[in-house]
């Protein structure tokens, strides 16, 4: 039988203050696996791809939040093996199964049980003043480009394929994938786009401009930010919140949709709708439903719905008695007129 090789990637305090990953490690091996453990999560330097998964790696099992599948995804960049998240963080929205499921996943994953969602990812071009060539770096979520002057703004103009759309000082701007418009650039306002649309959007931070909207343009087109070389601070631009560099004015920014894809497994057939909602927690009912709502509940007394006449009656008596009182426009007629005067 075929040597099968798979790689558990966690953080090193989960290693070491529980048994989740040496269970999880266990039932790979008695499912056939060898396994290869790796917690180390330090973030490599900007432009620099670190050591990948061997190309015989079946399939990388990530045990954490989504931090720690951004860190997988750097291992799997330009390969075609796929991560399955289990989630033992907060929202954990990459990943496909919460901690209580985990032996479900490990036995899905061992009888091949499970689809491929291949999810966009962003290159970016950094054009340092007077270089010859790009540092390249890329993004399963997003890259930042901010201010590194924490008191001052960074000057920055914008461009979509080479045509100048805006210029304005802020404390910068995210470009976000579909799958990281649920992250940082959601936070910032940004759209939320389905996973399955080929898009890349551009959020403003702050910027001091009558317009500054969210931008997104298709597939095929690429955002260039440049920093101007009136900017009062320099530029910090980090990929997936890990890689990330000083930029002097003069530096511009290109991001455009990669060649690559990171590749997910799936389990479920759940719609990204569903996840989007669960994850969270969407009040799906709106403040005019939970008004009516409301209302309809006045009407009930002691698990009993009064019908609609004798709930009627009840507020011409009410109405009568008051009137005796001395409350004047209380005509059950006139309903604008119920809080017209009060008497003497």
């Amino acid at each position: 039988m075929a040597k099968r090789n798979a790689v558990v990637v966690t953080h090193t305090r989960l290693r070491q203050t529980g048994t989740v990953v040496a269970e999880a490690v266990s039932q790979l091996r008695v499912a056939g696996f060898e396994v290869t453990i790796i917690d180390n999560t330090e973030a490599p330097d900007f432009g620099v791809q670190p050591p990948c998964v061997s190309d015989d790696t079946e399939i990388v099992v990530v045990l954490g939040g989504d931090g720690t599948i951004l860190r997988a995804a750097e291992l799997v960049h330009c390969t075609q093996v796929p991560i399955l998240g289990v989630n033992m963080g907060h929202v954990g929205f990459l990943a496909e199964f919460e901690s209580f499921q985990i032996d479900e996943a490990i036995r899905r994953v061992a009888t091949h049980d499970y689809s491929i969602d291949e999810r966009m990812i962003a290159h970016v071009d950094v054009w340092l003043p007077g270089a010859t060539k790009p540092i390249e770096d890329w993004a399963l979520n997003d890259i930042t480009l901010e201010r590194a002057d924490r008191g001052k703004m960074v000057e920055l103009s914008i461009r979509v394929d080479d045509v100048e759309m805006n210029s304005f000082g802020a404390d910068g701007v995210i470009v976000s994938t579909p799958t990281g418009s649920t992250a940082y650039a959601f936070s910032a306002g940004g759209p939320v786009m389905w996973p399955n649309v080929k898009a890349l959007q551009l959020i403003p931070l702050a910027a001091h401009a009558l317009f500054a909207r969210p931008l997104i343009i298709g597939s095929g087109s690429t955002f260039t930010i440049d920093i101007l070389d009136e900017s009062m601070s320099e530029g910090w631009i980090c990929c997936d919140g890990r890689r990330q560099r000083a930029l002097p004015q003069g530096t511009r920014v290109m991001v455009r949709e990669s060649r690559d894809t990171l590749r997910l497994a799936r389990l479920s057939g759940v719609p990204f709708t569903n996840r989007l909602v669960s994850k969270f927690d969407l009040p799906v009912v709106g403040w005019r439903e939970h008004a009516r709502n409301e209302a309809s509940s006045q009407s009930l007394h002691h698990g009993h719905t009064f019908p609609a006449a004798a709930y009627a009656a009840g507020v011409a008596v009410a109405v009568a008695v008051a009137g005796d009182a001395g409350v004047a426009g209380t005509d059950p007629d006139k309903p604008g007129e119920r809080d017209g005067k009060a008497g003497a």
